[in-house]
């Protein structure tokens, strides 16, 4: 019966003599996927004001306020969301929509709320 050294004395010496498994990021942006839940779009257009995104979102990132007649604006809270795309997948006329953009980072919470 081996010893727990001799068992990770192998597999240390293996990780040792292979590539990395992490990229240089961000000086290497490779494979970023297409399918990626990033900031959201809303296309004020096909916007009917449901409020079922409103009403989905579990962190409350999301305010619809009527303006006019038939017209409405979304107020999106992207220091609140947890991109869980729910709002995405709730719309019934698909006024919403995930990006590419996770680069989202800020120092400062007062500029992450956007009127979309």
């Amino acid at each position: 019966m081996k010893t727990k050294t001799g068992r990770i004395l192998p597999l240390t010496l293996k990780s040792l003599l292979s590539k990395p498994a992490t990229v240089a990021y961000p000086a290497n942006r490779e494979n970023i996927v297409t399918e990626l839940r990033g900031r959201l779009t809303h296309d004020i257009e096909l916007c009917v004001g449901c409020t079922a995104c409103m009403r989905d979102c579990p962190a409350g990132a999301i305010e619809i306020e009527k303006i006019a007649d038939k017209r409405y604006k979304a107020i999106y809270h992207m220091d609140r969301c947890i991109f869980c795309a729910q709002c995405v997948d709730s719309c019934p006329k698909d006024a919403l929509q995930c990006t590419n953009d996770f680069e989202l980072a800020a120092l400062d919470r007062t500029g992450m709320t956007f009127e979309m």
